[in-house]
C-alpha cells in the first residue's frame, strides 16, 4: 500500500457487494436516516459456493471466500464493529474433498452505539445437490428505530438474471410497504460499480470509498472471525489492528 502511494497510484479493492442495488439501496435509506438509528441486522445465506481447487491448499474456505462480503456490507451500513464472535464447523459436502476448519460460519458483531448485527453463512443448506428438495436464497434484514428494511440477493440463481430487492416500511410513511424493482442483478452488473468508483476517485482527485486502507479494516474483522472461533472468545477489532502493527 506505501509503495502504491509513494508512486502516486490509487488502490482499490473489488469489494462488490457494496454495489448491489438492494444493499445499495439500504444504505441510502440508512444514510438519510429514514430508518432511524441501528437495532438490529442479519444476513441468511443458505448458498453452495463453487469452491476453486486452489483453496485445498488453504485449509480455509468461508470466512476468507463469502463471510467477507457480508462483514464488509455491515461495515458499509454501520461502520466498525468493536469486537466480534464468531463460531465455525466443516461443511459436510465439502470435507469429502478437502479439509477445511471454516465451512458453515456463524458470527455476531457489536457496534458501539449498542446495534448488533449477525450472519449465519450456510453452505450445506441441505442434501440439495444429494437428491432433496432445496431452499437456497440469501436474505438480509435491518431494523432501525423508525423503520424496517428486508431483501433478498439474486445471485445464488445465477446464470438465471435474477435481481436482487428491497421492501421497506418506515414510521413516517405509516402502515404500507415500498417495494422498488430494477432489472440490475448483483453478477455481472455490480462489478461495474467498484471499477467506477475508482475511475471517479481519479478523476475527482480523491480517496476511493473502497481503498486499500479501507479493506484493511474489513481483513481485520475476517482475522478477528477466525481468531474468535480458535479461542472460542469475544475479539476486539483493535486487538486485531494492534497485532498488525506490532
Amino acid at each position: 500500500m506505501r509503495r502504491f502511494r509513494r508512486a502516486g497510484i490509487r488502490l482499490s479493492v473489488n469489494q462488490n457487494m457494496r454495489f448491489d442495488p438492494s444493499v445499495r439501496a439500504c444504505a441510502d435509506l440508512l444514510q438519510r436516516g429514514r430508518l432511524g438509528d441501528p437495532v438490529f441486522a442479519s444476513i441468511d445465506m443458505r448458498a453452495i459456493p463453487h469452491w476453486m481447487p486452489w483453496q485445498k491448499r488453504q485449509g480455509w474456505v468461508t470466512l476468507r471466500i463469502m463471510s467477507i462480503h457480508h462483514l464488509d456490507t455491515f461495515r458499509y451500513w454501520f461502520g466498525d464493529p468493536v469486537r466480534v464472535y464468531a463460531s465455525v464447523r466443516p461443511d459436510p459436502r465439502t470435507e469429502r474433498s478437502f479439509r477445511h476448519r471454516d465451512g458453515i460460519c456463524l458470527y455476531v458483531l457489536e457496534f458501539a452505539d449498542g446495534s448488533r448485527a449477525s450472519a449465519w453463512d450456510d453452505v450445506w443448506t441441505g442434501p440439495a445437490p444429494e437428491g432433496a428438495a432445496s431452499d437456497i436464497g440469501i436474505r438480509w434484514r435491518v431494523e432501525g428505530t423508525r423503520g424496517l428494511a428486508l431483501g433478498e440477493i439474486g445471485w445464488p440463481k445465477y446464470p438465471a438474471r435474477t435481481p436482487s430487492t428491497i421492501d421497506y416500511t418506515t414510521i413516517d410513511d405509516g402502515d404500507r410497504w415500498f417495494r422498488p424493482r430494477w432489472d440490475a442483478v448483483w453478477f455481472p452488473d455490480a462489478f461495474s460499480g467498484p471499477m467506477g468508483e475508482l475511475l471517479l476517485s481519479i478523476e475527482e482527485d480523491r480517496p476511493s470509498a473502497i481503498d486499500a486502507r479501507d479493506n484493511l479494516l474489513t481483513m481485520a474483522l475476517v482475522d478477528a472471525c477466525y481468531v474468535s472461533a480458535r479461542e472460542h472468545r469475544a475479539v476486539p477489532i483493535r486487538e486485531i489492528l494492534r497485532r498488525r502493527k506490532e
